[in-house]
């Protein structure tokens, strides 16, 4: 019985370039193979005439490009936000949402088909968990991203008269230009102006992904090895080439991953889920503070910060009557007074299996002015896709 194709997607650039050799082949054909897939995003093997026959034959039986299939699309409101429901090989599905703001575009993507952390609030945590994703299906969610991008550059021409009216299917950037991010239109697009169809790098042909947060579905350091070789996969310089600064990593407080992450100088982003300052409190909203409690997450944050000289962002969803009195903030300041930290207050986002309800405008503004009385800058999250279920602890899909 022969064995199944390795997915593309799945494999570092280096090691490529080892299977290469393994074949027989020199690694210049790898490189141009993964220049074709990454900086131009390419995945038909007929659209590779650079590559030599032998090559590309051997390499079309040995691989495959786990490109996940579109089960659903859904555009929000609010004209910059999309949510993709993917279906994976095995036939389960996750979300990933695209997100554009000034000057850059952020894609949202999933770590675990479900989740085992069991926030109260969150609609992952509600599905309970499935399994994790491997390095490749989380990679593939980023080049979904990319293509999508891809298609709003490819289609150059004069913006319709629907765009240039600013309806709610266009977006007009900070230099002015507006762009039709309507994958269903028919009348042809501006070039959006973060990109330039003429230039020599590749990178900047069509509007670039920037920004990527594993804030998705799942719970990132509990699939650890997974997602930190796709993060090396998306870093690459000869490919994605996202910066370290530009991925954000959101844990609800995975001691030993935190620690790992320390440990292995992890240069990128790290964002821990607070949304209480008791182990009382947030044991009641974050049941694995009662396998790592609130203390002992402390002194691994502080482990972390000390160790790279770096902050961690805070993230706290701020719910009505619940965690968002003067009281609250005080008690998150106390306990974060001192630290290399930012806190991103996030007015809670609706779920079936919770009915909580967010904080006011006002309530929100003057948790942020205690905050900076501690010293601690605080900024209030900018909601983006809520009416299509698109925002943060929001993204679940049915068990089958």
């Amino acid at each position: 019985m022969s064995e199944l194709p390795t997915n593309f997607y799945d494999l570092t650039r280096p090691e490529l370039f080892e299977l290469a050799a393994s074949w027989g082949f020199p690694t210049v054909h790898a490189a141009k193979l993964w220049a074709y897939v990454y900086l131009s995003g390419v995945e038909n093997w007929s659209a590779m005439p650079e590559l030599p026959a032998r090559y590309r034959t051997k390499a079309e039986c040995e691989l495959v490009f786990g490109r996940h299939e579109t089960a659903a699309e859904t555009h929000s409101s609010d004209g910059f936000t999309r949510k993709y429901l993917l279906a994976l090989a095995d036939g389960r599905k996750i979300e990933t949402v695209l997100m554009r703001f000034t000057g850059r575009v952020t894609a949202c993507i999933s770590s675990q088909a479900g989740c085992a952390m069991g926030c109260v609030f969150c609609a992952t945590g509600q599905m309970g968990y499935i399994r994790h994703l491997t390095a490749g299906e989380i990679v593939a969610q980023a080049m979904h991203v990319d293509a999508a991008l891809r298609e709003t550059t490819n289609r150059v021409g004069q913006v319709g008269s629907d765009v240039a009216a600013g309806g709610p299917a266009c977006r007009v950037s900070n230099t002015g230009v507006a762009a039709h991010i309507d994958p269903q239109a028919r009348r042809p697009v501006a070039t959006p102006a973060l990109a330039d169809a003429t230039s020599s790098s590749p990178h900047d042909r069509h509007e670039r992904l920037r920004n990527i947060v594993l804030m998705g579905m799942g719970e990132p350091l509990h699939n650890y090895d997974a997602v930190m070789k796709a993060v090396d996969i998306l870093r690459d310089n000869n490919g994605l080439a996202l910066g370290a600064k530009k991925i954000t990593l959101s844990t609800v407080g995975v001691i030993p991953g935190i620690i790992r992450l320390a440990d292995e100088s992890r240069p990128i982003n790290l964002a821990v889920s607070l949304h209480g300052a008791t182990q009382e409190e947030r044991a009641a909203l974050v049941p694995v503070a009662k396998k790592w409690p609130l203390d002992e997450l402390m002194d691994a944050c502080r482990y972390y910060i000390e160790k790279l000289d770096r902050r961690i962002f805070y993230e706290w969803t701020l719910i009505e009557g619940k965690n968002d009195t003067a009281e609250n903030a005080h008690a998150v300041g106390r306990l974060l007074k001192g630290q290399q930290a930012q806190v991103n207050l996030i007015p809670l986002n609706p779920t079936n299996g919770y009915d909580g309800e967010p904080t006011g405008r006002e309530a929100a503004k003057n948790f942020q002015q205690i905050l900076a009385g501690y010293g601690l800058p605080c900024t209030v999250r900018q909601r983006r896709g809520i009416d299509i279920g698109a925002g943060c602890g929001q993204l679940a899909v049915a068990k089958r």
